[in-house]
């Protein structure tokens, strides 16, 4: 498969979590992060051709994800969403900042889609019930997406993560425990459940900025 060069990166609580109960904003606990780690989130923002994350963590964080605390250009956003759901007021859906892909399938809504492209939203069709990422990434390469930053969530971070279609992954860590059995980790989805399929990483760096540790793995191959 042709497909872009897939950096998963997240901050990330001491037991793994992404926010402190199932449906809060992740911006809750990226508050604590201090302006250097900011600043680190938006070297790689300026750095890749794309950036995704999942419509639910649009419709949760509205985040813009757009390049802020370094000076460099605003990648194009992909937001997966089956059902082209994503509210009209999103920030993602400010195009005059950067250029916004939603990838849907055969069953959205038209009227929602044509809503989108009335913001000036680029539609991508790929799959029937689900977005089928098999179809969608190297869709995302012709397009000239050569290096995706996958910014969550948990949902998002496992359809990469089962495929075995990433390539990094960098951890900002929070020093904080959270707990809850059913809050939101890194990776959600089924889980691999058997040993020898689980997915390997080595450790390539680990420092400090700011306050906050990072840590940056790559897949083992």
């Amino acid at each position: 498969m042709k497909r872009p060069y897939v950096i998963i990166v997240s901050e990330v609580s001491i037991d793994g979590k992404l926010t402190l109960y199932r449906g809060a904003s992740s911006k809750e606990l990226m508050s604590l992060m201090d302006q250097e780690a900011y600043r680190y989130l938006h070297e790689i923002r300026a750095k890749v051709d794309g950036i995704m994350v999942g419509c639910e963590t649009v419709r949760t964080d509205n985040p813009s994800l757009t390049v802020r605390y370094v000076k460099g250009k605003n990648p194009i956003r992909i937001i997966p969403c089956s059902t082209a759901n994503i509210p009209l007021d999103a920030n993602v859906l400010n195009t005059e900042e950067a250029p916004t892909i939603v990838a849907v399938t055969e069953k959205a809504d038209p009227d929602r889609i044509k809503n989108l492209k009335e913001k000036g939203v680029q539609i991508l069709t790929a799959g029937d019930e689900l977005v089928d990422f098999d179809l969608l990434l190297p869709e995302l390469y012709n397009r000239g997406i050569k290096t995706l930053m996958v910014e969550g969530g948990a949902s998002i971070n496992w359809e990469f993560i089962k495929r075995r279609v990433v390539d990094e992954i960098r951890l900002i860590h929070l020093p904080v425990i959270v707990g809850g059995e059913n809050v939101p980790t890194l990776v959600g989805g089924e889980g691999f459940k058997k040993l020898k399929n689980i997915l390997y990483l080595r450790l390539r760096a680990h420092f400090i900025r700011g306050k906050q540790l990072i840590t940056e793995w790559e897949v083992a191959r």
